[in-house]
């Protein structure tokens, strides 16, 4: 995690030195950019390859995901939810806001990266590939925890692999994958569901004339908020509310699994609502 955290330091500051004003474009600055971008760089994909074979060391990662999808996506609404708790889980969250700004960070540049070596190769290496499941299972956790659903007061851990918290994410590892679908996936297959999403979890905006500024709330948050006021009052989360935000969020996770070149199969337009991933019928 220390050398992860360094290269992303080091790529942020070495590319934030172009935006200081009369910054060279040739010379020896130039070079020192160049030479601490790449540093940082190399240390994030060797400090995320480092993490993926830590999780992939330590317990086993059964990947119990639904026979018809390579992706789990699943929550268990915790029955006695505080009523107040949620009015502070901002601040509660900060510790794991700071970490997951760190992981973004490095999440494209692995991402990138596995995509060249899919392209040459058709596989997505298995240390990169757990770290970035653990990204993503690591913000369901806090979504799920905080302002995505509010649907548990067990703090998440801090950690990529998968455990028993109530919030579970999980990608098949792909023993093969397209080599020409990674150069359209992220941008032009997924742009149906990308639009979906964004007009789920997107702001709705309107037109302030008073200040000549847009302002709106998504549906998602909006149904979170809903939630949170009735959690309130009558100490009760909505099982029918929690079962929507469920499914908006298994959307999104299943988009974004694709759009960072996990896996092949196309993501159902289909909003599967409820704790668990539903169980596909039979074939007749």
């Amino acid at each position: 995690m220390a050398l992860l955290v360094i290269g992303v330091l080091l790529t942020v500051a070495s590319l934030g030195s172009i935006a200081v004003p009369g910054f060279p474009d040739t010379g020896p600055e130039f070079a020192a950019l160049a030479a601490g971008t790449a540093l940082g760089l190399l240390a994030i994909l060797v400090g995320a390859a480092g993490l993926g074979r830590s999780i992939a060391a330590g317990a086993p990662q059964v990947n119990e995901t639904s026979a018809a999808l390579p992706t789990e996506v699943s929550g268990q609404l915790d029955p006695g939810l505080s009523r107040w708790k949620w009015l502070v889980k901002w601040f509660l969250a900060i510790p794991h806001v700071v970490v997951l700004a760190l992981l973004w960070v490095a999440f494209p540049v692995v991402t990138f990266a596995a995509g060249l070596v899919i392209l040459l190769t058709g596989k997505y290496p298995a240390s990169w590939f757990q770290f970035s499941v653990g990204v993503l299972r690591w913000n369901w956790r806090v979504s799920f925890y905080a302002y995505g659903v509010l649907g548990t007061d067990a703090y998440p851990p801090f950690t990529l692999a998968r455990g028993t918290y109530p919030a579970r994410f999980d990608v098949a590892y792909p023993e093969r994958l397209s080599h020409w679908q990674v150069l359209v996936k992220s941008w032009l297959f997924a742009l149906p569901h990308l639009l979906i999403v964004a007009a789920m979890t997107g702001g709705t905006w309107a037109d302030d004339s008073w200040s000549n500024e847009t302002r709106g709330i998504s549906l998602a948050a909006a149904l979170v908020l809903i939630a949170a006021v009735i959690l309130l009052f009558t100490g009760v989360y909505r099982q029918g509310i929690f079962n929507l935000l469920v499914g908006l969020n298994r959307w999104a996770l299943r988009t974004a699994a694709y759009t960072a070149l996990m896996t092949d199969a196309y993501p159902p337009f289909r909003l599967d609502q409820g704790a668990v991933e539903p169980v596909p019928a039979p074939r007749a």
